[in-house]
Parts: C-alpha cells; structure tokens; sequence
C-alpha cells in the first residue's frame, strides 16, 4: 500500500483580505443589545429610528445583534429597555496551514492523532452517542460547495444542520475548513478514506462563516442556541478571535451548566494572547501538538490569570478556564476534504510505499530510476527515467527542469536533512513533468531504487494545520468516551479527559500543554474504575416538560388560569405568550390570575431550550 503523502504550504491563512475581498470586511458599527423582558418591538423601533438596522435575532435570549452609527450608541445605553449594549466581536476560522494532498480511494487511512490519542483502543457506543455541533463553514455533504462535491465519508443518517444568515446551504461547504474539522470527529470506518476519532458519531452542523472566511460573536451565540435545540451535547469550534463578549459566554455557560461540552481552539498566533470563545471558563480550550509530541510553534498559550477591574475594584483569578486546557495532533493532520478540493501525492520505489509531498505539476509517471546527484546539469541517463535527485546547490525548480531537459518523465527531490522535504518550484514554473519531494531517512532505498512510480492528482482527502485540527481532536475522543458513560455531564468528561492526559512539556500543568495530550482509553478507563462524580453517576437529563393542559375560570373581574404539566426539571421557566414570567421549582402545576380571556403558554426546563409544546388557553 502506497503511504499518503503531503506538500506543506508555507503560507498561512491567517485571514488575511485584500483586493476585492477588501469590501467584505466585518462591521465596526455592529453591536450586540440586550433587552428586558417584553421589550423586543420598542428596542427593534429604537435602532431603527437612531438610523440602525437590527441584523440578528438571537434565539431565546431577549438579545439582538444591529449595526448603529457610534452616535447613536449613548441613547440605546440609555434608554430603559435596554439592559446592555456590547461590541458584536469579528471570529475567525484558525487553520494555520493547508496542505494540499490525498486521495485515498483504495484503502482507509488512520491519521497520527488518533494512535496518539488512543481513540484506535475505544469503540463508539453509538447508542449512547452524545451529537457533536460543528460551528464552522458548512459540510461537503450534498451538491456542489464552494470547494468541491460531497464527501462520501460521512454518514447519511445521522447528520443534521442549520444555516447563519446569510451563510448559504449547510450543507454546502464554504471552504474545506468545515469538511476537515468534520472529518477528524466523525469520519466514518468504512474502508476507504480516513477515519475519524469517534466514527460514524452524530454531527450538527451550524454553517456561521461568510465567504470571506469570518462570522460574529452574535453568530456563536446564535448557534449556541441552534445547537441546542438540535439535541447536541458537544459543541466544537475550531475558530476564535480578540476581545471577550457577554452575550457570547452567556451562550456557552448556560450550554456547560445544562450538562454540554464546550470545546474551540487556543489560536494559532505562537503567543499568550487570549482567544474567545476559548478564553471563558465554561469553554475548554485547546492546543496542537505534532506526531512527536510536541508543541505546535503556532499553538497560543495564554496565561491562566485574568485580572478584571481597575484600581480598587481590580480582582484576579487563575483558573484553568482562562488556558489551555488539553493537546491534540495538529500539525500536518490527515482528513476529509470537498470532493477533488486538495492534492495527493503517491510515491513508489521497487513496490514499496514511501512517504513524499507533491511539489507541482498533476500527472503520474513510471519507470526505471536514475540519480542525477543534485542535477546541476542534464544527464543524458535521465531519458524515459524518474530522476532521483538529492537536494542542495541549486533551486528546485532548476533540478526538476534539467531532469525533464534530459527526458525524464518524473522527479524525486530527496530532503538534505532529517524529515520530509516540502517544497514548490516557483511561481515561474515551467516544468511539465510531475514532481515530488522526500525524507532523507528514506534516501538510501530511493537511490539503490531500481523503478519507481510517482502520482499526483485531486483528492477527497487533505492534510492541514492549526488549533483547528486540534480542537475537532478533541472533540472526537471527548464524544468517543461519553458514548461509553453516556449518563456523565459534560464537565465530568472534560475533567476526565484533564485527569488522564499524558503530561508533555515542562513536568506537570503548564500553559502549553495544560494537563497534555488527551488519551481516550485512559479517560475512559478512569471513569469506569471511578464513576462520572468519584465513585457515582448522576441520573440522566431531565426531559422536557410534557402534556401541558389548562383550564381558565372567571374569579370576579378578573380570570384564573390553571396549568399542569407531566416531567420536566426540577426547575422550570413559565412562559406566556413568548415572554417568561416566571421561574419556579417543578410542581407540575402553575397558576395565575389575569384580566385577558386568552393566553398563550410554554413549561421549559430553566435556563434551556427543553419544552412542552405552546398550548393556547381560553375562557
């Protein structure tokens, strides 16, 4: 079986616009508005008459996202409708690197991160799978996307979605970043392709991202709560950016306090600047390391301090919310891309697979090797032969040339120091035939090769780089062990997860690695020896509050109306016709006078989207 390999891009795609994607830019006039109770309508009116435009409804949390001139700003502040006015912060995808490769067609490849994780050593629980919410850039999954065709490596029974405004079909890819981080969770075990750290586990998919790469955090808070409503229990975000929100951690603390999991990336600018949403407590927040266990030289590490307030009022706490928390495999990891959307390099020498990296120029060339030694010059034994050439001296570009000059038909660049050789030919190339780069450790049988096969050509499958790729890791193996201990919240596994990893780095916690680099069968292993809680597993969620009846009757001028319910928290929220009205403890039963006949009512469990259906009560 020939070994995938990968050409390293050493460009980073750190959102970085210019020319015409210069006119899509987020807005610096966005803002997010809470209101009070009831008060939607005269906050929608306020905007708009202070020359606004509300651009979001955030669902179920009396919160809307609106462009205002700065101007306008002291009045909304003011106005006695309006709880808070906050900054809507831009948040961006965080893939570092993008390695265009593979195409695994005949076989089913595992990537690195999941030998290194353990997630080989634990099988899916698929009926206790807890659904894992990707808040990214769609899925490859039917018709053309922006990148490519569907990706025939999910499941077509289990994965469901919801679009952002604006953001077109979920699922649609709007880049291969979505279809990547999908893939690393849920990638299927079906023989061909690559396989995912939890395969075949449950996906929702929440399209946030625009074409030019970036959403809100009104769009996080918004598919927080999309999410919810779908039933997931996890939800991963290979995405960030500067500046700490309210109504956005409001978002992910009340998904964490209602038994969820709250995963996104450290960032991938190599320093201590804290990202959001990674940086509220309620999120775990995520480092990437390599296949040799070490730090990724792009992987954040911010401290795990956080001073708030000024002068007197300065207080500081240190948690390990406010850092990273946990590693996984990030560079150079292997996974499901748009249909044709990256590059394969397939690299052959006397029937034995090796691994290489496609430099440039699709196509597939076989035959008997020559070595040209670092091709300074042609080399009349290069004719109808794959050029085996050692690296130095002279440009890539030129090596390949003088190896097509002499009729070769194909080239092999071996690496001059340890590890695969990455490289292009230019921006001015003018060769034709196909070349691939290769490891110095493998040089020997390259060069005592007497035949070989190269072939580069579209794929399904990729490799990238970043926090991205670590964070959808983690993801996969959080989703894995909770399968197997379905009746554990979502901060027991994460503490699970912190409990058990490998310590990498300086020795103990540190701000790199957190507690290390996660390990599914040890955290799977450590609650089934001591139980989600030490020793006990709570109860499973409530359900939502269920046959909701009423009945109303005249009490003088006014009208009692009366409601019971079966099930339900052991708090619940009542609301009437769309606003709550009360929180109280679950009795299954509720009741209030009014001067209306009619009302409209809903039982939720507190603080969540779990409820009985809106009845309509009359007199």
């Amino acid at each position: 079986m020939n070994k995938l390999t990968r050409n390293l891009l050493c460009t980073a795609v750190a959102i970085a616009f210019s020319g015409a994607a210069l006119a899509a830019q987020p807005d610096a006039d966005r803002y997010i508005v809470k209101f009070k109770d009831g008060a939607r309508g005269n906050v929608e009116n306020a905007v708009r008459a202070s020359g606004g435009s509300v651009k979001l409804q955030i669902s179920g949390m009396n919160a809307m996202a609106v462009s205002v001139p700065a101007a306008a700003l002291n009045g909304l502040q003011n106005n006695p409708n309006i709880e808070y006015v906050e900054q809507d912060h831009p948040r961006y995808l965080m893939a570092l690197y993008n390695d265009d490769a593979g195409d695994p067609t005949t076989s089913q490849l595992t990537p690195y991160a999941i030998y290194q994780s353990q997630a080989n050593q634990v099988a899916l629980n698929l009926a206790g799978a807890k659904k894992v919410c990707v808040i990214d850039s769609g899925l490859a999954y039917s018709g053309q996307g922006e990148t490519g065709g569907p990706n025939m490596d999910f499941s077509d029974s289990n994965i469901t979605g919801s679009n952002d405004s604006g953001t077109g079909n979920w699922f649609q890819d709007g880049g291969p970043h979505g279809t990547h981080v999908a893939g690393t969770i849920a990638a299927l075990d079906n023989g061909f392709g690559v396989v995912g750290m939890a395969p075949g586990n449950p996906l929702h998919i929440v399209k946030v991202f625009n074409e030019a790469g970036w959403g809100y955090s009104s769009d996080l808070a918004n598919a927080a709560s999309k999410c919810s409503q779908a039933g997931a229990k996890i939800i991963s975000m290979s995405l960030g950016g500067g500046g700490a929100n309210s109504t956005e951690q409001t978002a992910f603390d009340q998904f964490t306090a209602n038994g969820g999991l709250v995963i996104a990336a450290a960032g991938n600018d190599g320093n201590s600047v804290r990202s959001y949403p990674a940086g509220y407590k309620s999120v775990m927040m995520i480092g990437a390391n390599d296949a040799n266990n070490q730090i990724a030289d792009f992987s954040q590490f911010p401290s795990c301090t956080v001073t708030t307030g000024r002068g007197r009022n300065a207080s500081t706490e240190t948690h390990d919310g406010y850092c990273v928390e946990a590693t996984a495999g990030g560079v150079d990891t292997l996974s499901t891309y748009p249909a044709g959307g990256a590059t394969l390099s397939t690299l052959e020498a006397d029937g034995s697979g090796f691994a290489s990296s496609a430099m440039e120029n699709v196509g597939s060339a076989s035959g008997a090797t020559f070595f040209m030694g670092t091709a300074e010059s042609t080399a009349a034994g290069a004719a109808g032969r794959i050029c085996v050439i050692d690296r130095g001296v002279i440009s890539f570009h030129d090596k390949v040339k003088n190896c097509q000059n002499s009729g070769g038909i194909g080239a092999i660049v071996i690496n001059n120091e340890a590890g695969m050789l990455y490289g292009t030919l230019g921006t001015a190339n003018t060769t034709s035939i196909p070349a691939v780069g290769a490891a110095l450790e493998d040089r020997g049988s390259l060069v005592g090769s007497a035949s070989a096969s190269i072939s580069i050509g579209a794929s399904d499958y990729g490799y990238m780089s970043g926090t991205s790729m670590a964070t959808p890791g983690v993801s996969g193996v959080a989703a894995l062990v909770w399968s197997n201990h379905p009746t554990c919240t979502g901060t027991q596994i994460r503490d699970a997860l912190k409990a058990t990893a490998a310590d990498a780095g300086a020795a103990g916690t540190d701000v790199y690695f957190g507690y290390g680099i996660v390990k599914a069968k040890a955290a799977s292993d450590f609650l089934a020896a001591n139980g989600c809680g030490g020793g006990s597993e709570p109860p499973p969620p409530a359900g939502a509050p269920s046959d909701l009846s009423g009945s109303v009757s005249k009490r003088g001028k006014n009208y009692n109306y009366s409601l019971s319910w079966n099930g339900g928290g052991a708090t619940v929220d009542i609301f009437r016709n769309g606003s709550k009205i009360a929180t109280e403890s679950n009795s299954g039963r509720f009741s209030e006078n009014l001067g209306a006949t009619s009302a409209s009512y809903q039982v939720c469990n507190a603080g969540t989207a779990t409820c009985s259906a809106s009845i309509i009560v009359a007199y």
